[in-house]
């Protein structure tokens, strides 16, 4: 396995099994399954194609495409070519148009992509993007590209890369994940697979289901590479049909007796608040041994809340798992609920706060409770650092800094931002935790704490105090900070979406916000501002981007100033 590459693999399953059923695509309740064979025809139709334009071995190609097949076998296109592919999300309604375009320039000058794989509805405005001194040579429209190659070839020039080769580049999440290409080899997936199939318990006859997109960490390495890479099916649907029927979620574990997925926190709450029962007609989830709760801070809560709405249709609430992830380190550093049920750990709200400590209480309704990411990976160091990088004792809250054998090479092209978070082999994350009986726990990210009279205050905590309000949308709230030179420290602001243009109804829900933050966090909330549906700015992964909806609102501010 030492120098194997994701080619190498991919040929591996189709010399054995070649018919096996590696894929299912769920697209409109329309299945298109695809056997390893298939796979690799499809793909090398993009190989030969890629070899016809003149692109060379270790070159970056960018994938501006859809979820669905055309993506899957550019991507191992790429691969069987032995250039880089670096998925980018599409131009969709919830990302600004103006910011998009902006990224992605920034993204082709930094990366400096040979190619750029996409569909013609997009050709204009990857066009309208591109600078005469841009590196791309060819904009290469999939519909150009013939379904299958029917007579393959005995050999692929991605079969003679080195193991410690590139092999992907991915985006850690931005307004629209750009900017930093966290660049990956060979190696280092192969070893975060291998401890990870390890942490999860994988097995041949596990079934991976998965809706996650494919331009985020967890979509592309939990939910499509470590299936298809290591001979376990996976069931794929596409992130907007799911948001628009997330039902389909569980018919799909169901018809599929799918056994392992991997969701954000807010899914959690999002499937038991709008799916019905009558959409559960017949559906058994009893299959489902880890539903894997990844990417975004981790709620006790909404933990509950799934498991009590859908276990009258057979989930389990063992299933319940976590895990702490990242680009950085192909994707997880820890794991847990898998042997036993995921640990919560009741922590001093006011401790928290203002000593940056992890004081466990008995006080339930003066305590915070921290779900447990789990213990590191076999092949993960995990340590907790203060501001000047000393170690830290367990239960005291500082930086979270990981070593691995399965960490970026580097920030692609950017060797300033690789040298800010790499020192003597640790990744300094930018993340805030604590370590308590060798399982982690994550408090927020160092770059968005709210620090107010002395007091740390975390936002994703008030953000979620304001989704208990009637009448906010839930997901659709964000909160930060904005130094006041008067008072010498900073003044919290929660920028809230409502549907709402009754006055009385707004008064209503501001008060509401309010007194639910002031008595559920250390915070007392002076500014509140209620904005209509489609305000605030998000991720390419779904998250808030807290600093950007920061600059729109002193935007806006300003104007009316």
């Amino acid at each position: 396995m030492m120098d194997e590459t994701f080619s190498h693999r991919l040929l591996t399953h189709c010399r054995q099994t070649p018919d096996q059923i590696c894929l299912h695509l769920l697209a409109l309740g329309v299945d298109t399954p695809l056997s390893y064979q298939e796979l690799l025809t499809a793909s090398a139709a993009v190989q030969q194609t890629l070899a016809d334009q003149g692109i060379r071995q270790g070159e970056v190609v960018l994938l501006i495409l859809e979820h669905g097949l055309d993506l899957v076998r550019a991507f191992f296109g790429c691969v069987l070519h032995g250039t880089v592919p670096s998925i980018m999300p599409f131009l969709t309604e919830k990302l600004l148009p103006e910011r998009y375009r902006a990224d992605l320039a920034a993204l082709i000058q930094v990366t400096q992509p040979a190619a750029i794989l996409t569909f013609s509805e997009f050709e204009n405005e990857i066009r309208t993007a591109l600078r005469p001194e841009d590196s791309v040579r060819q904009v290469i429209l999939m519909q150009d590209i013939p379904a299958s190659l029917e007579n393959l070839p005995e050999n692929y020039p991605g079969l003679e890369q080195q193991a410690d080769a590139i092999v992907l580049l991915q985006h850690s999440s931005g307004t629209t994940g750009l900017q930093k290409g966290v660049a990956l080899a060979h190696r280092a997936v192969f070893n975060q697979l291998d401890a990870y199939s390890k942490a999860i318990n994988l097995q041949p006859e596990d079934v991976i289901v998965s809706w996650l997109p494919l331009y985020h960490d967890m979509g592309l390495i939990a939910g499509f590479l470590l299936p298809i890479l290591s001979g376990i099916p996976v069931v794929m649907m596409s992130p907007f049909e799911w948001v628009r029927a997330p039902y389909k979620l569980m018919q799909a574990v169901s018809a599929y007796k799918g056994s392992i997925s991997w969701l954000p926190n807010f899914a959690y709450n999002f499937c038991a608040q709008k799916i019905r029962d009558r959409q559960l007609e017949g559906v058994d989830l009893s299959s489902w041994r880890l539903v894997i709760n990844c990417s975004e801070p981790m709620r006790w809560e909404s933990h509950q809340l799934f498991a009590q709405r859908f276990k009258a249709f057979g989930f389990k609430e063992q299933a319940l798992a976590t895990c702490y992830a990242m680009a950085e380190n192909v994707f997880a550093v820890t794991q847990g609920g898998v042997d036993q049920p995921v640990r919560v750990d009741w922590i001093d709200r006011k401790s928290l706060h203002e000593d940056r400590l992890a004081v466990p209480s008995s006080e339930k309704e003066l305590a915070v409770a921290m779900l447990s990411a789990g213990k590191p990976l076999e092949n993960c160091e995990v340590k907790i650092c203060a501001a000047d990088g000393s170690l830290l004792p367990e239960r005291q809250i500082g930086e979270i800094a990981l070593k691995s054998d399965c960490m970026l090479n580097e920030y692609y092209h950017r060797t300033d931002a690789t040298a800010e978070v790499l020192h003597a082999g640790w990744y300094f994350t930018g993340d805030y935790g604590y370590l308590a009986d060798g399982e982690l726990y994550i408090t927020g990210r160092k770059k968005e704490l709210i620090i107010v009279g002395g007091k740390n205050i975390y936002p994703q905590d008030l953000e979620y105090l304001a989704y208990q309000v009637p009448g906010v949308h839930g997901g659709r709230a964000v909160a930060f900070g904005l130094f006041n030179e008067e008072t010498g420290t900073e003044d919290v602001v929660l920028v809230a979406e409502v549907e709402t243009q009754d006055e009385q109804e707004r008064v209503r829900i501001t008060e509401e916000i309010r007194q639910i933050v002031n008595t559920g966090s250390a915070v007392a909330l002076r500014h509140i501002h209620l904005v209509g549906a489609h305000w605030l700015i998000k991720t390419s992964s779904g998250k808030n981007a807290r600093l950007a909806n920061k600059e729109k609102f002193i935007q806006e501010m300003g104007q009316r100033g």
